[in-house]
């Protein structure tokens, strides 16, 4: 069985003016099949900063720490091993939540839109395949259109947003339209420019197929970070208290055999 093995890494400049509790969530997520090698460096003022696990469902891992004011320097470094397994069915616990709204996902204020536009099709898969073209064809990529607060319908009235409103947007239509549907983060070899990336799961065929609606990057070298209802629970840092700023931020992520893999876009991909 073939292992796909990739490299990422990520580095984080902060200036925390008061006493701040971070929630990092840079780590590659945990799955069965799944070797990871990592590294996590926390330092704030020269001092190495104590860092503490806690795991959580769907292999997300949240690494938690205080930082004193002054500078914060995150980095992180992993290889990751992939050997595909058996799909796994989608629990019923986890369709009930991907059917919900959700913060940035308000669905039941875009039920009707999403029942006239994309409800005529019969087959789920087909439903969003719809709603992916529909994203992709009428957003437009613009790094500075959107904020923190920004939600599903801000988008759509927009016209304009980044990886992350693209997901939410998707997920929200699908939602309305009763298939179930979960934000992902990723890191994505072949993104340009690189960053954190943002796509979305559905479950349709009876297992998890991904789909991103930017169609920046190739979904089969996408590697799992942490998975949720929208980025409220798939952030790559959250301050849980106190304030900070991000002053710089690079990412990188590359295959680590062979080429990257082309995508149609179309066609159903499992996210490892």
């Amino acid at each position: 069985m073939e292992v796909r093995r990739s490299e990422v890494a990520c580095a984080l400049t902060f200036t925390v003016a008061e006493r701040a509790e971070f929630a990092l969530g840079v780590g590659v997520g945990l799955r069965p099949g799944r070797t990871v090698d990592d590294e996590l460096s926390v330092v704030g003022n020269d001092q190495v900063v104590d860092v503490r696990v806690v795991l959580g469902p769907d292999g997300n891992r949240r690494h938690l720490f205080a930082a004193a004011p002054g500078e914060l320097s995150i980095s992180y470094w992993a290889v990751v091993a992939d050997r595909p397994g058996e799909s796994e069915r989608p629990t019923e616990w986890e369709l009930l939540t991907a059917l919900l709204p959700s913060r940035y996902c308000p669905a039941d204020r875009m039920t009707g839109f999403a029942q006239r536009k994309f409800g005529g099709y019969a087959d789920p898969e087909r439903r969003v395949q719809a709603i992916c073209d529909y994203v992709f064809e009428h957003l437009q990529y613009t790094p500075t259109a959107s904020g923190p607060t920004t939600d599903a319908a801000d988008t759509l009235l927009d016209g304009r947003g980044v990886c992350r409103d693209y997901a939410h947007l998707v997920a929200t239509l699908c939602r309305a339209v009763e298939v179930p549907a979960r934000v992902v983060g990723v890191y994505a070899p072949g993104l340009s420019p690189m960053d954190f990336h943002a796509v979305v799961e559905t479950a349709t065929g009876g297992e998890w197929q991904v789909w991103d609606a930017t169609r920046l990057a190739p979904r089969s070298s996408l590697v799992r970070v942490s998975t949720g209802r929208d980025a409220a629970d798939t952030a790559f840092a959250t301050i849980l208290s106190g304030h900070a700023d991000l002053d710089r931020m690079e990412i990188t992520a590359i295959v680590l055999d062979g080429d990257l893999p082309a995508d149609d876009h179309r066609s159903p991909v499992r996210l490892l």
